[in-house]
């Protein structure tokens, strides 16, 4: 797992880009790019570029560790 540059949620951008969630999560960028696709996850799409709201994304990640052992 690679670790995050970022020590707590206040240091993220507004906006996420697929590098910036790969960095969050510890997982490689192509990971994060079929995260973004996925029906659930709160991307927002500006022309072409995808990005992820702050607090969508921290929202997702509190809804989604839930129980400590739920997957995905």
């Amino acid at each position: 797992m690679r670790e995050s540059k970022f020590k707590s949620y206040d240091e993220l951008p507004l906006f996420l880009n697929a590098g910036q969630v790969a960095q969050v999560l510890g997982v490689a960028p192509s990971s994060a790019y079929e995260l973004m696709h996925e029906a659930g996850f709160p991307t927002l799409r500006v022309g072409s570029r995808m990005v992820v709201p702050k607090e969508k994304f921290i929202w997702w990640v509190e809804e989604h560790t839930k129980g400590g052992g739920s997957s995905c």
